[in-house]
């Protein structure tokens, strides 16, 4: 399974009605072949390592594929230049909440990506930018952060939250979470932050999904002694 065609075949056969249902109750629309996540984590092992192919398959606007490349691309290996191409072609939530923040937050430019997105007026874009930032929080060592700044943007999100688009919103909410969770520096203030956001509203459409209340999930990840330990990826 070396070219697209291969790739494309294969998704096309592991594709289902009933998760092009689900996914359609997620907003994903359009070219689609709905594979299931299980299913693409089995391809992504058959071709892992293979940048080039990672590429080819995100430009094939095709959701399955473009997930599929978000897993098995190395952001480190791409420049700023394509990641904000990946950002930019980013339509479904799927693609800019995780795929894009994946690669990003592998990438050295992550700090400079993040920070110019969450100031975009465009949902998709800003959505990245805070899922980066969440990504960058859970990975990189608290050294490397720069808590004074993560500590500004905790108060932005308190400042600006109920004003933000809905899905900006919640990764708002998720960046709170994560710091709470991976910088034990700053677990006070993102709990003093997570205690003035309170419940937000986000409209999760015909799911069951859930916008997760930030103070009890930082008081479970701390209940649980487990505030500071970082994660090796973003990529799930």
């Amino acid at each position: 399974m070396s070219t697209v065609s291969d790739v494309m075949a294969e998704l096309e056969k592991k594709g289902s009605e009933k998760t092009r249902a689900t996914y359609a109750r997620h907003g994903i629309a359009g070219d689609v072949y709905g594979v299931s996540v299980a299913d693409l984590k089995v391809i992504a092992k058959k071709i892992k390592g293979n940048q080039a192919l990672a590429c080819e398959l995100y430009e094939t606007r095709n959701y399955d594929a473009m997930y599929l490349a978000g897993i098995v691309a190395d952001g480190s290996q791409m420049s700023k230049k394509q990641i904000e191409a990946w950002a930019k072609g980013a339509t479904w939530g799927m693609m800019s909440e995780y795929t894009v923040p994946w690669v990003a937050t592998e990438s050295q430019h992550a700090r400079e990506l993040a920070n110019k997105w969450i100031d975009s007026k465009q949902e998709s874009l800003a959505t990245s930018g805070w899922c980066t930032w969440g990504g960058i929080v859970a990975t990189r060592p608290d050294e490397e952060l720069g808590l004074e700044e993560i500590n500004v943007l905790l108060n932005r999100v308190v400042k600006q939250i109920d004003a933000a688009p809905d899905r900006v919103r919640y990764c708002m909410n998720g960046f709170v979470i994560s710091v709470g969770t991976y910088v034990k520096p700053l677990l006070k203030a993102a709990k003093s932050a997570a205690k003035k956001i309170g419940t937000v509203s986000v409209d999760m459409g015909d799911t069951a999904c859930k916008v997760p209340l930030a103070t009890e999930y930082i008081e479970k990840v701390e209940s649980m002694g487990r505030v500071g330990k970082k994660r090796k990826t973003m990529k799930c």
